[in-house]
């Protein structure tokens, strides 16, 4: 009797100035909701300081489908990760769906992703792009690097193109919040909790209106924390540097002594000392910016700051 009861699926929608996709998005998913085996559809959308007619908008839906349509919106831009987080502490569905409002994420792959956890078995069922077709060149190449190499150095893996866009049951959605530090990595927080997996493939879809607000920097500190968050290898790689910095110094040095009591010559070479002298002292704070990461996050963990915080909430 069980299985025949209605399910609710919790949609989590983090929103960055989207006042634009919004009327978009909630259409399409309306459009998708009959093949979704009359499971109801919770809308959680996150207004993550926007600074156009976003929470505007969400007010609209709110007004018009006050049933299913509930949004959270904060005080300030607090990220992405905030925004995914406050959107699962909120659900209260049998199933959980993250996605995002731009349509990138194919609406239509939620039946397919409902029969992958009830027909299949499995807990989880996310998305990969399988091109980066309409993506800048050097925005793809950073992108496949940062995936082969926080494969090498972490324990939690990864994969190449893995997107947000998943269907969870309620014992992952738990499990992920059992996890609250400030510092979040959520692909590799939804990996590193396991469960039985499956990932669907689809081409890559541009945004249906409005401009992306991930320009290259951001994406490359957003990788930085994920690297910091799951890997100690940077750690280890600071260390190696000082031993081999210290090995081969002790050598020059005693090549040094050596030619000067075979020799006789007196030491020359100043340039290339202060070449060496400051490669050496490059290298120390490369290490010295490593550790610093590290005691940043740190820092910011301890000082136990909420995640986020919530101004107005329907």
């Amino acid at each position: 009797m069980e299985d025949k009861m209605v399910k609710t699926i919790s949609l989590v929608v983090p929103c960055f100035n989207e006042e634009e996709t919004l009327p978009l998005f909630y259409k399409a998913l309306q459009q998708v909701k009959p093949a979704l085996r009359g499971a109801v559809l919770e809308y959680w959308f996150v207004n993550d300081g926007s600074r156009d007619n976003t929470l505007a908008e969400l007010r609209q839906l709110q007004q018009k489908d006050p049933q299913q349509v509930h949004y959270i919106s904060f005080s300030r831009n607090f990220g992405k990760e905030a925004a995914l987080y406050a959107g699962l502490q909120a659900t209260t569905g049998d199933y959980v769906a993250v996605m995002d409002a731009d349509l990138q994420d194919p609406p239509e792959q939620l039946t397919e992703m409902l029969a992958g956890i009830e027909d299949e078995g499995y807990d989880v069922v996310g998305t990969r792009r399988v091109n980066r077709e309409g993506e800048p060149a050097i925005r793809s190449f950073f992108s496949n690097a940062f995936y082969w190499f926080i494969n090498k150095i972490s324990s939690t893996p990864i994969q190449s193109g893995v997107r947000d866009f998943r269907l969870m049951t309620r014992q992952v959605v738990d499990a992920i919040l059992a996890m609250p530090e400030y510092n979040r990595f959520s692909k590799g927080i939804f990996s590193w909790v396991g469960f039985k997996t499956k990932y669907l493939s689809y081409q890559n879809r541009d945004r249906v209106a409005g401009s992306t607000s991930w320009s290259f920097w951001k994406l490359f500190s957003y990788s930085l924390d994920g690297i910091v968050d799951f890997s100690d290898a940077p750690l280890v790689l600071a260390s190696f540097i000082g031993i081999a910095s210290f090995i081969v110094a002790l050598l020059a040095m005693i090549f040094i002594i050596v030619r000067k009591m075979i020799f006789g010559d007196p030491v020359m070479g100043w340039a290339s000392l202060a070449s060496i002298v400051l490669m050496i002292g490059g290298l120390q704070l490369f290490c010295l910016g490593i550790v610093g990461k590290y005691i940043g996050n740190i820092y910011l963990e301890a000082k136990h700051r909420p995640i986020y915080i919530i101004k107005e909430k329907k």
